[in-house]
C-alpha cells in the first residue's frame, strides 16, 4: 500500500535523496535532571533514545562527519537533515540552542533541521527561535507524545498532560512550524481501540507528521524492570503489521509518515526480537492492499 512517507516528501522537495544525520547535542531532560523527575520515561535508554546518534563527546560537526563517512558508500550524492535526536533538544538557553543549530546547519549539503523535544520544553522564546530557523531552512519539530491516554502517560512517566501537548502544538502551528508526533504502539494495558484513538486525535489536530513505533523493551530501562515484574502481552509481527495497515488507511493523504517501525540496538533489545527485521515489515506493508 502507498503512504506519504518522509523520504518521498523530501525527494520531491529537494530533487534527490535526503538523509538524516542523528546528533547528540549534549542536552539533558527535565524528566531526568530533577526538574520533573530523575527517572525519565520508562522506555527511554541511557542515550536518551538516541542509540544511533553520534557521541556527545564530539562536536556536532565531528558527529556529522563521522556519519557521512559511514553512509558515503551507499549514498555518494545526498543532502542531509541535521537531526537533534538524543534527550530534549530545546532544553537549554536560547543562546546555546541557536549556537548548536547554527553549527549543524553549517555542515556541507545540510538542507534542514529536525529537532526532537518534549511538549513542556517549548516556551514562547524557544518557539520564536524555531520560527527564525524555519524561515531559512527546512525544519520540523518532533514531540514524543506516545499516547493521548492519561493513565498510560502516568504509567510511562511522561511527565506532562495532554493539555500541555495541545497548547505547544497550537503555538507551533500558529508559528507555521511543522510538527511530527511520536506514538508508541503496544503500551501496557492499551487496547487497539486506545491506540487508534491516539491516531485519530492527531488527525483531528492536523499534525503535519506522525512517527509510529512498536514498544521496545531495552536493557537497563525502567520498562525492563516493569516487564520483569508485570509481564504483559506483546504483539507478534503479523499483529503489528495488521495494526499498521489499519492506521495507515486512516491517515489523510497529506499527513507525512516518518516511521512505521524502528528498533534499539540488538544487544540491548529484550523484546520483541522480531522488530529487528525491519525489511520484512516494510515489504509486508508495501504488498498490502
Amino acid at each position: 500500500m502507498e503512504f506519504n512517507s518522509i523520504s518521498k516528501v523530501l525527494k520531491k522537495e529537494f530533487g534527490k535523496k535526503v538523509i538524516k544525520l542523528a546528533i547528540d547535542g549534549g542536552f539533558t531532560c527535565p524528566n531526568r535532571d530533577g526538574t520533573i523527575s530523575h527517572q525519565g520515561c520508562i522506555f527511554c535508554s541511557e542515550k536518551g533514545s538516541g542509540e544511533f546518534a553520534g557521541s556527545r563527546q564530539d562536536h556536532i560537526y565531528q558527529q556529522m562527519e563521522q556519519q557521512v563517512k559511514l553512509l558515503s558508500n551507499k549514498w555518494k550524492d545526498a543532502y542531509y537533515i541535521a537531526y537533534f535526536q538524543s534527550f530534549t533538544n530545546t532544553y537549554d538557553t536560547i543562546e546555546n540552542l541557536e549556537r548548536k543549530y547554527t553549527e549543524a546547519l553549517s555542515f556541507p549539503n545540510v538542507v534542514g533541521l529536525a529537532i526532537a523535544t518534549r511538549a513542556d520544553c517549548l516556551n514562547d522564546d524557544v518557539i520564536a527561535l524555531l520560527k527564525q530557523f524555519s524561515k531559512k531552512t527546512y525544519l520540523w519539530v518532533e514531540i514524543g507524545l506516545q499516547t493521548i491516554h492519561e493513565s498510560s502517560a502516568k504509567l510511562i512517566h511522561r511527565g506532562y498532560s495532554l493539555a500541555v501537548f495541545e497548547d505547544a502544538l497550537n503555538r507551533l502551528q500558529k508559528a507555521n512550524i511543522k510538527v511530527v508526533t511520536h506514538l508508541i504502539l503496544n503500551l501496557p494495558n492499551e487496547t487497539t481501540y486506545d491506540m487508534i484513538a491516539s491516531v485519530d486525535y492527531l488527525i483531528a489536530h492536523h499534525v503535519w507528521g506522525i512517527k509510529l513505533h512498536m514498544l521496545n523493551i531495552l536493557k537497563n530501562t525502567a520498562l525492563a524492570t516493569y516487564y520483569q515484574k508485570h509481564p504483559f502481552p506483546m504483539f507478534d509481527r503479523e499483529t503489528y503489521i495488521q495494526l499498521l495497515i489499519q492506521i495507515l488507511k486512516r491517515l489523510p493523504s497529506d499527513m507525512v509518515v516518518h516511521r512505521i517501525t524502528g528498533d534499539g540496538k540488538k544487544e540491548d533489545l529484550i523484546a520483541p526480537k522480531w522488530i529487528c527485521d525491519k525489511r520484512y515489515i516494510l515489504n509486508a506493508i508495501a504488498k498490502a492492499k
